[in-house]
């Protein structure tokens, strides 16, 4: 049965998008604010019921929200990784330097394992397969069963060199290829969904018009958004049954901060700054000179972050972008040092969640935000929960004795649950009715054939 829904719409907006995107992201229950000077529109849509967990179901009204989360899936081997051009190497080889890499970092042999492997026609040369394609059809399928209101795509949207690359290729076929094409499926059978995305520090590797160029491609693209600046905000839903997204780009804030790499010790724990310098290990991984924040943006981004989270009036407030603040994967925590530092404050105090990409696999972690105590009652809150859904398009291993140092070291971590060597994405669903936010984590096999396999199912209190 069809309904006829007024729509408020507001001519200037927190994002600057067309009406028909606007009402086309929001087309899950009745009345939609979004800015300022009102004006009435009517449309004829047809009924978005949904059960808790996001599935369909048109026997109930509800005010649910539910949409996809995935990152890390703009890899193709179209567009490989120069050093596996200039230096290539067989199937054997690739394998033997990714074991060496393994236990370098002082990995559990047996838990070895690698991505799968394209060759190239007509040579030996071996690099690694991507998995967008075989996502975008498990993501479409999925969103022939459940709910998929709008989804957020959590950065590395071009790899390896984000837009403006010195490869000799045509930066729109490039964006055509990496963002578009693996998600095309998606949007052929959900023409209306939006996809909201978020920078990565692949997509900022090459310069900052790399950043513009992308984020121009998107600005043409009905189904994608992207502000210039980067970070953004915008809502979702109706008032009273509503969230406000606030999306970040992390790799701005990073390069703020020159992050000092510590090796990992033999059984998985962190090696102290000071020991590392002692021993002359460790290095500064410091920003390219495009990648410094201009006149200050990385600390206005966060003041607009903390005020924007403050003044909210949204029932649900997430924080998305590309970065991690905990991770199980051995390589990034150094950064989320940094990260947390930065943004915990913030987001233990007034958010619901974080979602991440970079880490190329699907993570559930929280932080209990036990440092950061409510100043009036003394109380710490309820733990925040940490998504990560990073495994779009590449794969990545577990390091198991560097998670089990964390849960010893630090107190306010909880791994919850984790899939390495993976291509896989979230499903998310904000129960209103239960005041409730639903994770579902899907994969599909290296086969390519798109299969949906269901991985694992956490409800969390609403904050």
């Amino acid at each position: 049965m069809l309904n006829k829904i007024t729509y408020l719409v507001r001519k200037t907006c927190t994002i600057n998008v067309k009406l028909t995107r606007v009402l086309a992201a929001t087309v899950m229950t009745g009345s939609l604010i979004v800015g300022c000077a009102e004006t009435s529109i009517n449309a004829n849509l047809s009924e978005a019921n949904v059960q808790n967990n996001g599935v369909k179901d048109k026997t109930r009204e509800n005010q649910n929200i539910s949409f996809l989360a995935f990152g890390d899936g703009g890899y193709h081997h179209d567009y490989p990784k120069i050093k596996h051009i200039k230096n290539p190497k067989n199937k054997a080889e690739f394998i033997a330097k990714e074991k060496e890499d393994w236990l370098e970092d002082y990995r559990p042999l047996e838990e070895f394992d690698h991505a799968p492997l394209y060759v190239y026609p007509n040579t030996a040369i071996t690099t690694e397969l991507g998995g967008a394609l075989a996502v975008g059809k498990a993501m479409t399928e999925t969103c022939s069963t459940r709910v998929c209101d709008f989804a957020i795509q959590l950065g590395d949207n071009i790899y390896p060199d984000g837009a403006d690359a010195d490869d000799g290729k045509d930066d729109q076929k490039r964006m055509n290829d990496l963002i578009l094409k693996p998600l095309q499926p998606l949007i052929d059978e959900n023409p209306e969904i939006i996809i909201y995305s978020a920078l990565g520090n692949h997509d900022w590797k090459t310069s900052r018009k790399g950043v513009a160029l992308q984020t121009e491609w998107m600005a043409k693209q009905p189904n994608f958004h992207l502000d210039e600046k980067g970070y953004y905000q915008y809502k979702m839903g109706t008032p009273g049954n509503d969230v406000e997204f606030f999306v970040l780009d992390t790799n701005m804030l990073l390069a703020a901060n020159p992050i000092f790499e510590i090796p990992l010790k033999p059984d998985g724990s962190e090696m102290s700054v000071a020991e590392a310098k002692t021993k002359g290990l460790g290095e500064f991984d410091i920003a390219e000179p495009h990648e410094s924040p201009v006149n200050g943006e990385d600390k206005i981004q966060v003041q607009w972050l903390k005020e924007g989270l403050e003044k909210s009036t949204a029932k649900w407030k997430v924080v998305y972008g590309h970065h991690i603040l905990w991770s199980i994967g051995g390589t990034k925590y150094s950064e989320g040092h940094v990260l947390r530092e930065l943004l915990l404050p913030t987001l233990c105090k007034n958010a619901d969640a974080y979602i991440a990409g970079h880490e190329h696999d699907l993570e559930l972690l929280t932080d209990d935000c036990s440092k950061y105590t409510d100043e009036n009652t003394g109380k710490t809150m309820e733990p925040l929960p940490l998504i990560i859904s990073g495994a779009a398009s590449k794969m990545r291993g577990k390091h198991t004795p560097f998670a089990e140092q964390q849960e010893k070291r630090y107190p306010e971590y909880e791994l919850l649950w984790s899939k390495s060597f993976v291509w896989g994405y979230a499903h998310i669903t904000l129960d209103n009715d239960d005041d409730k936010l639903n994770v579902d984590f899907f994969t599909t096999p290296i086969d390519e054939s798109g299969k949906v396999i269901k991985e694992a199912h956490f409800s969390f209190n609403r904050r």
